[in-house]
Formats: structure tokens, sequence, C-alpha cells
């Protein structure tokens, strides 16, 4: 090769042949060869995605919450009101008639009143309670779609629904038996002082939510004049306690400590523990309670013999789903979704109502 005669600039030879050609100077330079990229790593693509996915989730949620100023829908104002928990103002309210023979008319009118004296009440706290946590549950996986938290209902529609509510609750206990809303008038102040802070508090929140349940059950006593079995409060109260104690349980199996302040008191062996103890104290009651107060049947001693494994099989039953196959964090569906505790329930509901329904023993 020349090396007098004058060349373009240098470029990055790949490969060298063995015989080189003379530099043709009328020829463009050929273009310099440029890699490729190469890919980037696993790890740093997940990285990287999950970083765009979760920016791009924070701001859809944060204009979906601010971009939403219209008129609720009315499925989201109902849904703000909880349809689905009102079965337990179902489940425990008419438990006052197991203590009332004969039945009437006057007594399931009455119990139906109690009914919806509580399901106006659990609704209004339902409210109160998204309307106070709405910040945090924005945080939540979860609960940032309730209605209020994801913006589908404003917080002024949220408020003037708390005061029709309220207007309602007023107007139910005015035109009901005078002092006889009691009940109610409580179950609200505790529920209150629950979504101001007592919810924090380890067994302070589980109990109080047990002694709610309690005072549905006095609720509807007191409407139909019934005399109120200590027994079957009893049994009610450790029911209702093991079954919040569970959903605890579920919480810090799920989704750890961080998200509720008060399972910070809790572990998972002490749990198992208290919803053991709370159990056995459920099945004694209700066998105390049939042995001693409940208005049975003449003859019914071998009914109630028969009833008592049924409540047991139903408190084994829910104690496997939470300690062996990991539930109990929605108690409503576990008792009335599951099909081994819903045959035993409606065996267990015809044994009672033959118990309860037969002639009475003479006095």
């Amino acid at each position: 090769m020349d090396i007098t005669r004058s060349s373009p600039a240098p470029v990055r030879v790949v490969a060298v042949p063995p015989e080189p050609e003379p530099a043709d100077l009328t020829a463009l330079p050929e273009p310099i060869a440029v890699e490729p990229l190469q890919p980037l790593p696993a790890t740093a693509t997940t990285a990287t995605t999950s970083a765009i996915t979760t920016t791009a989730t924070t701001s859809a949620t944060a204009t979906d919450v601010r971009g939403r100023r219209g008129r609720p829908r009315p499925r989201d104002l109902l849904a703000l009101l909880r349809p689905g928990q009102w079965v337990k103002n179902l489940a425990v309210v008419p438990l006052a008639l197991l203590d009332t023979h004969p039945w009437g008319a006057a007594a399931f009118l009455r119990t139906g009143w109690a009914v919806l004296g509580f399901t106006l009440a659990s609704a209004l706290v339902y409210v109160v309670n998204d309307l106070a946590d709405r910040e945090r549950d924005r945080l939540h996986p979860v609960k940032r779609h309730r209605p209020i938290a994801s913006g589908r209902v404003s917080t002024l529609a949220a408020f003037v629904l708390t005061g029709a509510l309220a207007l309602a609750l007023t107007g139910w206990a005015v035109a009901g038996p005078a002092w006889q809303w009691w009940p109610t008038a409580l179950y609200l102040a505790l529920s209150l002082a629950y979504s101001q802070g007592l919810k924090h508090v380890p067994l302070v929140d589980a109990f109080i939510v047990a002694t709610g349940f309690v005072l549905r059950l006095v609720q509807g006593a007191l409407l139909i004049g019934a005399q109120m079995s200590e027994w079957l409060a009893l049994c009610v109260f450790s029911l209702c306690l093991m079954l919040a104690l569970g959903k605890r349980r579920h919480e810090m199996t799920a989704a750890g400590r961080a998200h509720r302040p008060a399972l910070r008191g809790y572990t998972l062996a002490f749990l198992d523990h208290l919803v053991v103890l709370v159990a056995v104290l459920t099945a004694v009651s209700y066998v105390l309670y049939l042995r001693d107060d409940a208005s049975l049947a003449a003859g019914a001693s071998l009914v109630t013999l028969l009833s008592a494994p049924c409540a047991v099989f139903g408190l084994a039953r829910y104690l496997q789903l939470l300690l062996v196959e990991e539930g109990g964090g929605n108690p409503v569906h576990v008792l009335f979704r599951d099909r081994a505790t819903l045959v035993n329930a409606a065996l267990w509901a015809v044994l009672v109502a033959l118990a309860l329904l037969l002639p009475q023993s003479p006095a």
C-alpha cells in the first residue's frame, strides 16, 4: 500500500484480508459498523416495568380521585352502605325470638323493627368510618377501590348521605317505643369511639366488635318484651369474639401488621390460643342455655342432645377453615358460602325448630 497517498478519515476495520487491495480513492468510505444494543438483564427489565406500572397506577388513581366530580351513581352509594354486611343483623337480632313462646305477628313485626334500626345504625357507622379512613384506604391495595377512596363518591355526597341516615335513624327511634332505643345509641357511641382510636388498641378492638352484636340481641329482646338469657348473651358474645379474632389472624397471615396498628399487639400463636379458648366458651354457654333457659318442648331433651354436636361441628369447621385452610378474612363469606357449614346449619336449624315449635310441657 502506498502510504504517500491521501486517504479518507481512518475507519474501524473489523477484519484484515490476507492480501489487501489498494485503496480506491474514488469510492465513498464504508459506514462504520455499529454494534446492536444489548438487552437489559431480566431483573433490570422487571424493575423498570414495575416502576413504570407503579407510577402509572399511582397517577391514574390520583387522577381518578381528583377527576370525579359528577353525581355519584346509586350503586356506588349502595356499596358505601355495605349491604353484604346487613346479614349480621338478620342473624343476631331475631335470636331474641328463641326466648318468646308462643310466637305471634306482633313479635315478628317488632323484631323487623329492631333489624331496621340496627341496619340504619351500622350503615351510618360504615359511611363515617370510610370518611375518616379515606386517605389511609387510598394507600391500601384493596381498600382503595372503596367508593370514597376511589373517588366514585365525593366527600360532599358522603356527608349528605351521613345526614340522611342520621335523620332516618332519629325517626326510627322517635317512632318506636319510648327509651327502648338505648342499645342502638350505645352501639353508635362505641362505634364512634372505635373509629376514633380504640380500633388501634389490641384486644379492645375485638371486644368492642363482639359487644356490638350483644347489643343487637338486647335491642331485639327489648322490642319484643322477652327476658334475655344470660347464657344466650354469653354465647353470642363469645361466638362473635371468636370471629373477630379469626379475622385479625387472617389479616396477619395475608398482609402482615403494617396496615392495622392493633395487630402489633398480637402474634399468631397468641391468636390461636385465644380463638380455641373462646370457641370452647361458645360451646359450653350454648349447652348451658339449652339446659337452663331455652323454651323447649316436652321431651325435647333428645333433640337438644342431637343439636349440640351440630354446634360443636360448626365451631370445629370454622377453626379448620381458619387454621388449616388460612381462611377467615370475611366471616360472612366463611359462614354463608361454605357448603359443609351450610348443611350443618340447616340440620341444626331443623332440630332447634322441632325443640321450639312442639307443644310445651305443662307447668
